[in-house]
């Protein structure tokens, strides 16, 4: 891809916050790309792994220390899971600062042969929390598997989805407010071929093949863009005492919402309406935020490859990014702290001439993979 540079962005609290240790940035942080650059990360809440051309690398306030021979990281807070070419395994968080020369909690010898992404394993899926691997019914083929906080999404090969766990906020999708002890299929979404699942704190996500995005769970920081009473009281607090700036763009204005639409737990799938009609390419959710990439920036880099002097091709996988739920700490990338209930665009993005390739919520953070000219 000539011409093009990728870099990943920080948006949201920082391992710095942390650590208490300094003040964060304010906006978008530019990760240090390392040796070849930045491929993959995966974050927790105060120490993200990445992947450069290196290997993978633990970052956090005060360290960097490398992980050789590891090709794939799932963090916690207490554990992390590491799967390398022939072996995982799970350590506690502290012997990351020791070069893992603590035995492993748990571990496993893999069979030669493709590996799936974590938290897949060959039989099941790790986790970073006891009891570290969990078996999966021998005819269920899983394509990819998200792990909630309390709840567990797996995408099946034939594009089902099916969810177990807690079931408290509504999170698996079944209409109930039952835990699911085994895998159960959401019926709602049966017929629909889906294509990506991602498992916030308490809330769910799933993207068809078609680019339809449907949600479900906990809506009480408006983490599922569907009315949210807390904010709705919050904006009107703060029009009380004249902060109303903080509201939406025009363009983003919303009539509001009857209290009857008001929304807490959404206990089926619901298909949410994007601005525009845009289709998603990518999900990823937070504690208790989302983000989403869409495909229409597609479009317009095809439409405008002169001005990029490159091929439609080779830029079709950017697009523009969209966040919305619990803004606290800044991870929804609009310059402020506020919660929102609709989707909005992070404009820093559009401002900067920037496509988002990809997208990865940690707890309190998003981060994002962009194209750079």
């Amino acid at each position: 891809m000539a011409g093009v540079r990728r870099a990943w962005f920080a948006l949201g609290f920082s391992t710095e916050e942390a650590a208490g240790q300094g003040e964060p940035e304010p906006g978008p942080r530019r990760l240090e790309p390392g040796p070849g650059g930045i491929r993959r990360l995966w974050p927790a809440w105060s120490y993200v792994v990445v992947e450069t051309g290196a290997g993978l690398e633990v970052r956090s306030a005060g360290l960097r220390q490398p992980l050789p021979g590891w090709a794939e990281a799932l963090p916690s807070e207490t554990h992390v899971v590491l799967r390398g070419a022939g072996s995982a395994g799970v350590w506690a968080r502290a012997a990351l600062r020791g070069g893992l020369r603590d035995p492993p909690a748990w571990s496993a010898a893999l069979p030669p042969g493709p590996p799936r992404p974590l938290p897949l394993l060959p039989g099941g899926f790790a986790t970073p929390r006891p009891p570290f691997f969990t078996a999966l019914p021998a005819g269920l083929r899983a394509r990819q598997l998200a792990l909630g906080n309390e709840h567990v999404l797996l995408l099946a090969a034939g594009g089902e989805v099916f969810a177990w766990g807690s079931s408290r906020h509504g999170q698996l999708g079944h209409g109930t407010l039952e835990s699911e002890l085994e895998p159960r299929l959401v019926e709602a979404l049966a017929g629909v071929p889906l294509q990506a699942v991602a498992a916030g704190g308490w809330h769910s996500a799933s993207v068809s093949e078609g680019g339809d995005l449907y949600m479900w769970g906990w809506n009480e920081s408006g983490q599922l863009a569907l009315p949210s009473k807390a904010l709705a009281e919050e904006r009107a607090q703060a029009e009380d005492m004249g902060a109303g700036d903080t509201m939406l763009t025009p363009h983003e204005e919303q009539p509001a919402a009857e209290p009857a639409a008001f929304i807490t737990i959404q206990a089926f799938p619901a298909l949410l309406d994007l601005p525009q009609d845009l289709e998603v390419s990518r999900v990823s959710c937070g504690s208790r935020h989302t983000a989403v990439i869409t495909r229409r920036a597609r479009q317009l880099a095809m439409l405008h490859c002169g001005r990029w002097q490159m091929g439609a091709v080779s830029f079709a996988g950017g697009g523009e990014l969209y966040t919305w739920g619990w803004g606290k700490y800044g991870q929804l990338g609009h310059e402020d702290d506020a919660s929102s209930d609709q989707p909005r665009r992070v404009q820093f993005l559009v401002t900067e001439g920037l496509w988002a390739e990809e997208v990865v919520c940690g707890p309190w953070t998003t981060y994002v993979c962009v194209l750079e000219p």
